[in-house]
């Protein structure tokens, strides 16, 4: 737990804490008197009250319309399932201004359905509620497609041998053993929901705010540091109860599960109803996730002189930015690039070493650990960015002029993934396994080299996978670090969006689709180089 617990101290807790100092410490003491001042406002009371509800909402309906693709993408083979998969998880990498832009083309004035049937969506919770769907769809697939490719399905048949029907077949062994995936799916998809920024910001218009929203407000818009201090204790607080309460649920339902090659699990379709059943996953894809990629390729690709390549060959210019960045905004892919591997690197130690450490199960601090790692998807990233430029500006700890302050940020997003999807495979491995390794002479290091790693494997590619995607797409707290000279994509984008000008749009569109073809590219390449079929990438 060392190596986990300085990480989080020294770039996590430290920022924040520094943050939330200035804006309730004034003359040297505390002024905890602000909490109720803020609290008892009306239009704060609304931010909380909408925050909370719509994403119950949007989580409850993330699982309804992803768990059917989680199953057939774990049990079903066909073509093109390779290709699929890294399409469903390029909305997850794409920065939140990205996916409110490109709902907003669907939903807004203009947009798909005001041309064909005259409907607008925007400014409505349905327009939020459907986002929310697109980016978190992945999040569901991936988790708990990945545990449910190795459930063995003799279980579920022998259930039905004994006279269980299919459904209470599955009710009774499957789910109870996708319980901790499940979970841990929502959790993620809960936290994102609730701390949704550009999204609400770009389609909820001035009628709807997350605390996130109204965290920004405050800081960036009126400069009130004391209520955004207030604002981020009360979504610190919230998303740490959510936390202690999935732990709790976690640990009364943990299994030995037994788990097998996904190899063996996966086979073509068979019958009108699971054909039918894959043609709906399919058909979900098409409408969830093409239609609003393909509306950003082709913002892309429309130019001033019509459909073309024009606002690609802008990024190779400086000038054609008019001063948004020092270098040619094609150099943010590099950037990306190498501030992502990093990060992974660094979520993978990090959060694989916690994994280990929750595992033993050492007493309850280590079980509230469990909880605490999860902090930073439900802390505001306006704070955690702020936090690292008031805080590492001094020796030892003098980061701001390094360029390994950026993938830092992206690894504090990226270790909570590790962590939730390392730790369900790493407890379900049968302890009588390491025992008997250990009763045969094998050191600990082995004994985890030959019985854990085996069936862990999968998990470590899906849990590089997430943090490399993640790091792609991190925008909160990177765009406060990310120096002028070398901006990452997301960074990029919403610079070039924030400023007028068809131009500076369509290069905006341009990016968007470079960073949707890299995440793609990249998720084929762990498709292609793993050396067995049972990772989930």
């Amino acid at each position: 737990m060392a190596v986990p617990v300085a990480f989080f101290a020294v770039f996590f807790a430290y920022p924040v804490a520094a943050i939330v100092g200035r804006g309730l410490k004034a003359g040297g003491s505390w002024h905890w008197g602000r909490f109720g001042d803020v609290l008892s406002r009306p239009d704060i009371g609304q931010v909380l009250w909408f925050t909370t509800w719509q994403a119950a909402v949007s989580t409850a309906l993330t699982l309804l319309i992803a768990l059917p693709g989680a199953y057939v993408f774990a049990r079903f083979e066909f073509p093109g399932k390779q290709l699929l998969r890294a399409v469903v998880t390029v909305p997850f990498v794409l920065p939140t201004v990205v996916v409110g832009t490109a709902f907003l083309a669907l939903l807004g004035r203009g947009g798909l359905l005001d041309e064909l049937w005259g409907v607008r969506a925007d400014t409505t919770v349905w327009a939020i509620l459907l986002a929310h769907v697109f980016f978190n769809y992945a999040v569901v697939v991936r988790t708990v497609g990945g545990l449910w490719a190795q459930l063995d399905p003799r279980q579920e048949e022998a259930a039905r041998v004994l006279g269980a029907g299919r459904l209470a077949a599955w009710w009774r062994v499957t789910l109870p053993a996708l319980g901790p995936a499940v979970a841990a799916a929502a959790l993620m998809v809960f936290l994102f929901t609730f701390t949704s920024f550009g999204i609400v910001q770009i389609l909820g218009g001035p009628a709807y705010s997350t605390l996130e929203v109204e965290i920004y407000r405050q800081t960036a818009q009126l400069l009130d540091l004391p209520t955004a201090a207030v604002l981020t204790m009360v979504q610190f607080g919230a998303v740490g109860a959510v936390l202690a309460l999935h732990a709790w649920t976690v640990r009364r339902r943990e299994t030995a599960l037994k788990l097998v090659d996904p190899a063996q699990t996966v086979r073509r379709p068979r019958g009108a109803g699971q054909w039918t059943l894959l043609a709906g996953v399919l058909g979900t894809v098409v409408l969830l996730i093409l239609l609003p990629l393909g509306v950003l390729i082709e913002r892309s690709l429309d130019g001033p002189a019509g459909y073309g390549f024009d606002y690609y060959r802008a990024l190779r210019s400086v000038e054609a930015s008019g001063g948004t960045f020092l270098v040619p905004p094609l150099e943010a892919v590099w950037n990306s690039l190498r501030y992502a591997l990093m990060a992974t690197v660094i979520a993978l130690v990090v959060g694989g070493l916690a994994a280990a450490a929750l595992t033993r199960r050492a007493g309850r601090l280590v079980r509230g650990f469990d909880a605490l790692l999860m902090l930073p998807l439900g802390v505001s990233a306006v704070t955690v960015g702020f936090g690292f430029l008031i805080t590492l500006d001094e020796p030892p700890l003098d980061l701001r002029a390094s360029w390994i302050l950026v993938p830092l940020a992206q690894a504090l997003v990226g270790v909570p993934f590790v962590v939730r999807i390392m730790l369900p495979v790493l407890r379900a491995v049968d302890g009588r396994l390491r025992e008997a390794a250990a009763v045969l002479g094998a050191s600990p290091l082995r004994a985890w080299r030959e019985v854990d790693l085996p069936m862990v494997r999968r998990a470590v590619l899906v849990a590089a996978g997430f943090a490399f995607a993640v790091s792609l797409g991190e925008f909160g707290a990177t765009v406060f670090i990310a120096r002028p000279d070398r901006p990452t994509l997301p960074v990029a984008v919403a610079r070039l969006l924030g400023r007028p000008g068809d131009l500076n749009y369509g290069q905006a569109m341009a990016l968007s689709t470079v960073l949707m073809v890299v995440c793609a590219v990249s998720l084929l390449v762990l498709e292609r180089i793993r050396t067995d079929r049972s990772g989930e990438f």
